[in-house]
């Protein structure tokens, strides 16, 4: 028997389905065909790795900021450096 892979929008919809707790773990087992235990595992999961989402758009602005920080720096920088060269000639 080979082992079934799920894509993570099916898993996405089974742990939303099992959020909601409009049905027992059991009933959407039988649903999707799946076992209970996979359920609560893939809800578990779910739950630890939520706050990741919001995580993510915070540190990309924080990244985007750093750069821009960073690049402005390098700018400045090269301006002096270029000014310097032209004083020592």
């Amino acid at each position: 028997m080979t082992r079934r892979k799920f894509t993570s929008k099916f898993k996405t919809k089974v742990v939303l389905d099992a959020l909601s707790e409009r049905m027992t773990t059991s009933k959407l087992a039988q649903k999707y065909n799946l076992t209970p235990q996979q359920i609560s595992t893939w809800k578990r999961e779910f739950v630890s790795n939520a706050e990741g989402v919001f995580e993510s758009q915070e540190s990309k602005q924080t990244d985007d900021q750093d750069r821009d920080r960073l690049l402005r720096t390098i700018g400045e920088l090269k301006v002096e450096v270029d000014f310097l060269k032209k004083a020592l000639r």
